[in-house]
């Protein structure tokens, strides 16, 4: 009876130590990158503001012309400027023929932007706060892992936007649907 009762006291420690340790995290957090990420969203905010609304949606009309601005600066401007999930929005601009592979871009954008860009996607920021506390325990700098993973992923973001183009095409034509490729401005 003694070791049953020995084993409920260590699982009921493990259980408690567990939330423990989580709440430890989120004070952490509460003191370090949740200012930091409000911050910067209040920043992101006062920038559109001044810049005008109607200027980005001009400009996001003019990225849908062609593939490199389509689906390399309009969705990293998107995920820089209106973070997850508002830089989806930008996306109402392009042809429907485009949508899909800004979707797809725009998708990942959000992600690897994160390592230097916290703002871009808060609600997984943990994810990236993992990575980095993974690296930092092998002696590793993670801001050089934050600026390869933006690179990296700016080069592959834009290929799995363009790799969008062709699936989408193909299956439209198998589907017998034909997508514009017109831009329109909605406004």
């Amino acid at each position: 009876m003694t070791k049953v009762m020995e084993y409920l006291s260590r699982s009921a420690e493990w259980f408690i130590g567990l939330f423990n340790e989580g709440a430890k995290t989120f004070l952490s957090w509460m003191s370090g990158i949740v200012p930091l990420v409000l911050m910067l969203l209040i920043a992101m905010n006062a920038l559109i503001a001044l810049i005008g609304e109607e200027r980005i949606n001009r400009f996001a009309a003019k990225a849908g012309k062609n593939v490199i601005s389509r689906y390399l600066i309009l969705p990293w401007i998107g995920a820089f400027f209106l973070t997850n999930p508002a830089a989806f929005t930008l996306g109402r601009f392009l042809p429907e023929a485009y949508k899909p592979g800004y979707f797809a871009s725009v998708a990942q954008m959000v992600h690897t932007n994160n390592g230097l860009f916290p703002h871009n996607n808060p609600a997984e920021l943990f994810v990236w706060a993992g990575i980095a506390q993974g690296i930092t325990q092998l002696g590793l700098n993670s801001s050089e892992l934050a600026v390869r993973y933006l690179l990296l992923g700016v080069i592959l973001n834009f290929l799995g936007g363009w790799v969008t183009d062709f699936t989408t095409q193909y299956v439209a034509k198998q589907q017998g649907v034909t997508l514009s490729k017109e831009v329109h401005t909605h406004g």
